[in-house]
């Protein structure tokens, strides 16, 4: 067996409701005034209230932070620090989607350490510790709970990630009742954003692992089944439930086994078009599983068999069975199919070859190697939904 190493969260708490229960996270790790993260919209649809009214009521009054947007900026981060510093606050929470938990997660370190933002960025880099740290998704889609990830925008079309075991809170916290308002669009995005996590922790070619083979392989499963459920019926409790748990357990298989060439050339889509990153990874996971093929059939045949129950022929056919049911999918949620019917320009994708080939920390893990013609070829396919 290959040599691996496993880490996740310390603690993770699944149960309707538990958002409201934050205090006793919050009294175990020592937290008397948090800075609570998270968005303008969670604000306005009342979804944050709640939490926050539940803390005071226990005695610890978070300060409120509710700048962050999507593909969030270095100034969001350091305005979060800022507001986090001035309050004096000591612990971290974060209600949201994966731009509030990422924000919260370098807000932690910014405010429990002295390095500044720019020396964060690459694979462990963080040199000191961080303030305690709750994540609370709102969508069961980034993983970004149990995640040792955050991606901050770092220019106009420019992304960065921190990497480091660091950023892995102290305590995820699923309740799926804060799902429940989650519009079908941005369901069906975070959805099959799970999804490609799943699919992309199962094939990585540096640290796959047995631990997250099958947490991945569990994850590709509730999501299988609840996506059409969740995005068509949403106030589907099962459903959200179901989404919740697989897009946490890919999260976790892909932050030990790590993603490859869709988001290699899903992130330039997000940078230049602001198209949201789930949608990005919808739009060419089709393509980038079809040129993966020779390599990488057997595990899709495997992963065939979780998509489509029964599916039978050799590893050939049952590895095609697995793109057709991702494309029937995508179909199924109402997401674009295509680059064009996304609005990408059609000369732009040489340069969107060129944006891909940068993220070479994601396409070391591909199980095909990946060249600059061979991302021009995956943008084509895309742009005209062949592979």
């Amino acid at each position: 067996m290959q040599p691996f190493v496993f880490n996740t969260v310390p603690q993770l708490i699944c149960r309707p409701g538990s958002a409201l229960q934050l205090a006793d996270s919050c009294r175990r790790l020592g937290v008397s005034k948090p800075l609570l993260v998270t968005d303008p919209g969670l604000v306005a649809i009342g979804l944050v209230q709640p939490v926050l009214a539940a803390l005071d009521a226990e005695g610890l009054p978070a300060i409120l932070f509710d700048q962050v947007r999507e593909d969030p900026p270095e100034a969001t981060v350091e305005a979060a620090a800022a507001v986090g510093r001035e309050a004096g606050v000591d612990g971290v929470i974060a209600v949201g989607g994966g731009s509030s938990m990422d924000v919260a997660k370098v807000v932690a370190v910014l405010l429990g350490g002295s390095q500044p933002l720019a020396s964060l960025y690459g694979v462990d880099q963080v040199q000191g510790g961080r303030l305690p740290m709750i994540l609370v998704p709102t969508t069961a889609g980034t993983g970004s709970e149990v995640t040792p990830v955050a991606v901050i925008t770092t220019g106009e079309t420019t992304k960065a990630g921190v990497s480091s075991a660091v950023l892995l809170p102290d305590v995820a916290v699923l309740d799926a009742e804060l799902t429940l308002g989650l519009p079908p669009a941005v369901t069906a995005m975070t959805g099959v954003d799970a999804m490609v996590h799943a699919i992309e922790a199962y094939t990585s070619k540096v640290k796959k692992n047995p631990l997250s083979d099958n947490l991945a392989r569990e994850a590709l499963r509730l999501l299988g089944t609840h996506i059409r459920a969740a995005v068509h019926t949403g106030s589907d409790r099962e459903a959200r439930a179901g989404m919740l748990l697989g897009a946490c357990l890919a999260g976790q298989a892909f932050a030990n086994a790590p993603v490859a060439a869709v988001h290699a050339l899903a992130y330039p889509l997000g940078g230049h078009y602001h198209i949201p990153h789930g949608l990005t990874n919808s739009l060419v996971l089709p393509s980038v599983l079809a040129f993966n093929m020779p390599d990488a059939a057997p595990l899709y045949a495997e992963l065939a068999e979780i998509l489509v129950p029964g599916v039978s022929g050799g590893v050939e056919a049952r590895a095609a069975a697995l793109v057709l049911a991702i494309r029937g999918l995508i179909d199924d949620v109402q997401l674009p199919a295509t680059l064009e019917a996304a609005g990408v320009p059609e000369q732009d994708l040489p340069m969107l070859a060129e944006d891909a080939m940068l993220q070479q920390r994601l396409l070391v893990n591909n199980p095909r190697e990946v060249a600059l013609a061979d991302a021009l070829d995956i943008y084509r396919a895309a742009y005209g939904a062949t592979a």
